[in-house]
């Protein structure tokens, strides 16, 4: 079969983010044509000109449409775009050279309708960006759903490095309208209509998260409401690992309270798992500093994760609440 490839790139606001993502592109050690298709969702800092700078390097198809979120954003990209399998993307990613190549001999060797890799930090990102890209990647932290080999069940690609095949794409009509938690809704969705996924270890991205703590808080907050919504519209895949992090968060303040109280114990299990953590980060990152931020980081992940699947949770299977108009925020219409 031969592939064409179509990126599909959604951006907000982030002409910035375009222009280091295209000079990437610039650099890919393919040989073969491909198109990038930049979708402005309605932004009031747009990035055109950004991709009008390298349309004598790439093919780039731009398009502006009023805002409507991410996932409605890659569907209006996909229907636009000329090639029979799209690369999605986030754009605050990277690609390394070696990126483009790997899909294709992969995708060659043994065709699948949808793949997805993993993300990494590039050695000039920030600490936080490193510790963040830690806690977001680390089996300690995730169980390595965001691409690892050892990943707990059926690996489930995410959208800021995903492809798709257009007959995929057609036959399960994209993302839907929720937000975050599109990417998996889709994948659960491919699965049912007969489709597989597959992780492909080396195709990465450098994704670098132009975040704060509290808007990193604020991700994977809105990372838990999304879970327990997902459990209900497709309970065959809901699984107790999903708890785990509110578990987690709610231990801890338990095991604080017996401290005070003097015992001791569960807050030194808490202190191994920390110092485990210190440990790995240290390992990959090489950095002490990036170390310490890292613990933190997990402590943030787990407590803003945590907190909204139990709101979440709380809401839909005690009051059964609809979580569409319960949480509008995570709707885009």
């Amino acid at each position: 079969m031969h592939l064409d490839f179509s990126f599909i790139i959604p951006v907000y606001n982030r002409p910035g983010e375009v222009e280091e993502l295209l000079e990437s592109m610039v650099h890919l050690d393919f040989d073969h044509p491909f198109e990038v298709v930049i979708i402005e969702d309605g932004s009031t800092i747009p990035a055109k000109e950004v991709a009008d700078s390298f349309s004598d390097r790439l093919h780039i198809s731009y398009y502006f449409k009023e805002n409507s979120g991410p996932g409605d954003s890659r569907n209006y990209g996909m229907q636009k775009a000329r090639g029979n399998y799209f690369i999605i993307l986030d754009s605050d990613c990277i690609l390394p050279p070696h990126y483009l190549r790997e899909v294709h001999t992969s995708l060659k060797s043994d065709y699948v309708h949808c793949y997805g890799g993993p993300d990494t930090a590039h050695s000039s990102f920030t600490d936080l960006q490193k510790a963040i890209n830690y806690a977001m990647t680390s089996t300690i932290t995730t169980g390595g759903i965001r691409g690892k080999k050892n990943a707990v069940g059926k690996f489930q690609p995410r959208s800021f490095n995903m492809g798709i095949s257009r007959e995929a794409f057609q036959k399960t009509g994209g993302f839907g309208k929720i937000h975050p938690g599109e990417d998996p809704d889709l994948t659960i969705r491919l699965w049912a209509v007969g489709y597989d996924t597959r992780f492909l270890a080396n195709a990465f991205v450098y994704h670098k998260r132009r975040i704060s703590w509290s808007k990193f808080f604020k991700q994977v907050y809105k990372f838990g409401m999304t879970r327990p919504i997902l459990n209900r519209w497709h309970p065959h895949t809901e699984k107790t690992v999903y708890w785990l992090p509110a578990l987690f968060v709610l231990g801890l303040i338990f095991s604080m309270l017996l401290w005070i109280l003097g015992i001791p114990v569960f807050a030194g299990l808490y202190a191994l798992f920390f110092l485990i953590v210190f440990i790995d980060a240290l390992y990959r990152n090489k950095n002490v500093k990036v170390a310490f931020l890292s613990v933190f980081a997990v402590l943030i992940q787990f407590s803003g994760y945590g907190y909204g699947f139990i709101k979440s949770t709380f809401a839909m299977k005690v009051l059964n609440k609809d979580p569409q108009k319960v949480f509008p925020e995570l709707f885009f219409n």
